[in-house]
């Protein structure tokens, strides 16, 4: 981490995390979960790529270990503190301005619905500069250019360190896209967040 600048302020004056990722980013966001405090002060967004047309029992499995309420959004949902988000599969994820999620059927990105740029290019224009954003393991580039896009909103970014991903690709295009503040790896994540 750059002692130059207080990341931990940083992140603790954000009004929403989030997290993207593909495959090998699973096993971190269970982590980073089950450390997230049951006051946090603000939603929790989880954007995962998802099998299509696959039920998935992600939310139970989540709510087993998360001391926060887990819910998968739908569509027209209001955005409130202390709660978190997963993406349903085959939807892209929209941050709307008025606080409220949107479900967008359009063509996948990345071949990935629900695609980790939408999301974060949407929380850039409706949150500016009050996220945290954190890109983790996953075998493509979706997420790098919402990510860049946070970054030049003014949010706090941060990309798994690609050296440390189950997939490497997807952190890796960040960094070279210059798209995040910091390239932490899993422990440094969970540890700033458990702050």
């Amino acid at each position: 981490m750059n002692p130059g600048e207080n990341i931990s302020e940083r992140w603790r004056n954000s009004n929403i995390l989030l997290l993207g990722g593909s495959a090998g980013a699973f096993k971190t966001i269970m982590a980073i979960l089950k450390i997230l405090p049951a006051d946090l002060n603000k939603p929790v967004i989880i954007i995962l790529h998802r099998k299509k047309n696959f039920a998935s029992d992600m939310v139970p499995m989540f709510h087993t270990i998360s001391r926060l309420p887990v819910k998968e959004i739908s569509d027209k949902q209001k955005i409130e503190q202390g709660i978190v988000y997963l993406a349903p599969a085959n939807y892209h994820v929209l941050i709307e301005k008025n606080g409220i999620f949107g479900l967008d059927v359009s063509d996948a990105v990345w071949f990935s619905k629900p695609s980790i740029d939408v999301t974060f290019e949407s929380a850039a224009d409706a949150f500016a500069d009050r996220c945290t954003s954190i890109l983790l393991s996953g075998a493509n580039v979706d997420g790098a250019a919402g990510l860049l896009k946070l970054r030049q909103a003014g949010s706090l970014t941060i990309a798994q360190d690609p050296r440390e991903a189950e997939l490497p690709e997807m952190p890796q295009a960040a960094v070279e896209q210059n798209a995040a503040d910091y390239i932490l790896n899993a422990e440094e994540i969970m540890k700033l967040l458990a702050e």
